[in-house]
């Protein structure tokens, strides 16, 4: 069955409670396959580091809701429990039409919480576990819990975990406040300023720059050992089929033609730059690339014998010096771009692949060149999904094509491509957003809109398809 982790509003404590249970379940050698609504990074990651599994994204905006349902089915049967964290409050999403073959939509209805947790919630007839935010309420609790619990019949509220509760007394007042909504409480966390995750200018601080992380993780499963209503939780937990499975086949059992010798792609990963959907690298590896992981920020030379590269997001102004001082891999970058390597990078690798990065206090550092523009960090937040239509044929799609992402960075560019990617506008109105995107060199896709490409296997197929070409004409 599994359940979804929903908040009454974002910055509840949601990823804790999602954390604290998987480590305590980790702890008792149990496999657990995760998942993150949304388009979101960071909170994947951390998912990872406690399972060992890759988290996957349920998003139907990047991809659709039949890919949602059948991402879900086929990860989660994998595993012995699973676990979806939600996003932002319960029923926050945004406009969107959609189908009426869904049995809860009628034609064309105008769904204000597509892309909600409720909404993957429902695509997915899962159970909810409410994580109220509790520091400033005593019997309040109970309007708010009343009325998640019949705001949308649909949606099967299983309990609520109180969150941030300061003593007995609290806990007791919040008790009996709840008690006429029998409404379970599936768990209790207590204010503790030991458990807290760093965060920055784009939300939480990655993995791999937590040197206390386990330690943190340990202290959080000992937290979730004493915290939460196993008795009532496990079974909700527990891994089942879905009863009436999309009929979608799993990529990796599409019928491809695969090359006999694989095509290597270098995929830059390190502190720097590690966003990537777990589904994009799948993908790539299931239509016959080598995937060679390596790091911009140490290493001394990219891979050899590669015929592509891939730089995702990340944060390259963290590491603008450090980038900047390893000049033999700008250098090697740069040739290997100009010489007609086909190259993908979104955002962060987009950044890099400036002339310079100016950070937040107005220091320069050089980057690969490939560009001629820099990117300057500020103070705004460009942040949502993007419809963009491409404007060229370039490394990953045919003019004329209609692909969604989503932007989330504070950094913008000193010159505007002449020949840009794409004309992007919002997802859920008809807003231009103007035109971006670098395909110039011709082998280059650069963009700060992230796409996943779990709907979309020509995108990696018309990527690869350039390697290869590159590749025997190098032969």
């Amino acid at each position: 069955m599994s359940v979804i982790i929903a908040g009454e509003r974002s910055g509840v404590g949601k990823t804790t409670v999602t954390l604290t249970l998987l480590a305590s379940l980790r702890r008792r050698d149990r496999l657990v396959q995760s998942f993150k609504v949304g388009p979101d990074y960071i909170d994947p990651m951390f998912h990872q580091h406690v399972t060992g599994r890759p988290c996957r994204n349920l998003d139907p905006v990047l991809t659709s809701e039949a890919y949602v349902q059948q991402c879900f089915a086929r990860h989660s049967q994998l595993s012995e429990y699973a676990l979806v964290e939600g996003v932002m409050g319960l029923f926050d999403g945004i406009s969107s039409l959609v189908n009426s073959h869904l049995s809860f939509a009628k034609n064309k209805e105008l769904m204000t919480d597509f892309a909600s947790t409720a909404h993957i919630a429902r695509l997915l007839d899962l159970p909810v576990v409410l994580v109220i935010d509790c520091s400033r309420l005593s019997g309040s609790v109970a309007a708010i819990a009343h009325g998640y619990q019949s705001f949308d019949p649909r949606i099967k509220i299983a309990g609520v975990v109180l969150n941030r509760v300061g003593s007995d007394r609290h806990l007791s007042l919040l008790k009996d406040s709840l008690q006429p909504l029998q409404l379970p409480i599936l768990g209790v966390l207590r204010r503790q300023d030991n458990i807290t995750i760093p965060d920055r200018h784009l939300g939480l601080v990655p993995t791999a720059e937590l040197p206390e992380l386990n330690a943190l993780i340990n202290r959080l499963a000992d937290l979730g050992d004493t915290c939460f209503d196993w008795q009532h939780l496990l079974p909700l937990l527990k891994s089942k089929p879905l009863p009436h499975p999309p009929h979608l086949p799993p990529c990796g059992k599409l019928k491809l033609h695969l090359p006999s010798s694989p095509v290597k792609i270098a995929i830059a990963r390190d502190r720097a730059f590690n966003f990537y959907y777990q589904d994009n690298l799948d993908l790539l590896q299931q239509l016959g690339a080598e995937l060679v992981f390596w790091s911009p920020l140490e290493d001394a030379a990219i891979p050899k014998d590669v015929q592509g590269m891939y730089f995702g997001g990340g944060f390259p102004e963290v590491f603008a010096q450090q980038l900047a001082e390893n000049t033999s891999v700008r250098d090697a970058v740069k040739t290997a771009i100009l010489q007609g390597m086909p190259t993908v990078a979104e955002c962060g690798g987009l950044m890099y692949l400036c002339e310079q990065i100016i950070n937040f206090e107005g220091k320069s550092w050089s980057m690969a060149g490939v560009l001629p523009t820099s990117a300057v960090m500020g103070g705004r937040l460009t942040l949502g999904y993007r419809r963009a239509l491409a404007l060229q044929d370039n490394l990953l799609v045919k003019a004329g094509t209609t692909v969604y992402g989503h932007e989330f960075h504070r950094s913008h560019l000193t010159l505007t491509p002449t020949q840009p990617l794409f004309e992007t506008s919002r997802y859920d109105c008809d807003e231009n957003m103007g035109c971006e995107g670098w395909g110039l060199p011709a082998n280059v896709h650069a963009s700060y809109v992230h796409l996943h490409w779990g709907e979309s296997i020509e995108i990696p197929q018309h990527f690869l398809k350039k390697c290869r070409k590159v590749a025997s004409i190098e032969t």
